[in-house]
């Protein structure tokens, strides 16, 4: 660290690298409200660069600090290149529980490319597990409105991650579930479970020495569970036959 100095407000530039996409402006007008009362206990930390400072840490105060009308604010100035500006970033917002599993995971990928490093490299870097870095990235690949519905908390990462692989049709009706029956992690793993097992190929059905009249029953059973699924609910129903019978299993979720 160079020295701890007051900076005037309008020599201060934000983190280009702020791994934070959103600032809840709730929170940034308590923040500055603490402020106002207490003072700002914590210095943000900023670097020097082209006759101005960016910060490094400390963005929320910043900008709370600029919502009282400061003029300037109290600073640590640090020598640091670009790399590590995005690392120490990254790293307090992470210490801080400040990210969504989104923002961090694009965070990982924004580094990686810059600086030219692996998942690897980076775990040891930030001090977090390679597999732990793996999981985040992995979300970038869900389709955009889950990654949004993570981010706005409408579902946890958790929940997310039991939705990769899947098509992105299958993850957004997947996702509505979640929303609107408030399904716990287990609850949906263990729908994606049954639904997966569901899928084997079944046996194909013959309907041989079977009277009209059960056929007509069969074919009616079918059409009931279809007529329930036009009405909302996802009715499941499989058919299977042995030499002795013909077997149908209706699920009906509660």
């Amino acid at each position: 660290m160079k020295e701890t100095k007051m900076i005037a407000i309008d020599l201060i530039e934000p983190n280009p690298y702020q791994p934070r996409l959103e600032f809840d402006d709730d929170a940034l007008m308590d923040l500055a409200q603490s402020i106002r009362e207490n003072g700002l206990i914590q210095p943000i930390t900023v670097r020097e660069s082209n006759g101005k400072y960016q910060i490094i840490a400390g963005e929320r105060r910043f900008r709370a600090m600029r919502l009282n009308g400061a003029v300037e604010v109290l600073a640590n100035v640090m020598d640091a290149n670009e790399i590590q500006m995005a690392e120490m970033a990254l790293v307090e917002n992470i210490q801080r529980e400040n990210l969504s599993a989104i923002e961090e995971a694009k965070s990982y990928v924004e580094i990686m490319k810059f600086a030219g490093i692996n998942q690897s490299t980076l775990a040891l870097r930030i001090g977090k597990s390679q597999s732990a870095i793996a999981n985040k990235i992995r979300l970038l690949g869900l389709d955009k409105e889950v990654q949004e519905a993570v981010s706005a908390k409408k579902i946890s990462e958790r929940h997310a991650r039991a939705l990769v692989g899947l098509k992105e049709d299958k993850q957004q009706e997947m996702l509505h579930k979640i929303v609107k029956k408030g399904w716990t992690v287990a609850q949906t793993e263990r729908v994606l479970k049954q639904e997966s097992q569901e899928k084997k190929p079944e046996k194909k059905v013959m309907l041989k020495g079977i009277s009209k009249s059960i056929k007509i029953a069969i074919n009616t059973l079918h059409q009931a569970v279809n007529m329930v699924n036009r009405s909302g609910c996802d009715a499941k129903i499989t058919q299977d036959e042995t030499e002795d019978e013909v077997i149908l299993t209706i699920r009906i979720p509660k």
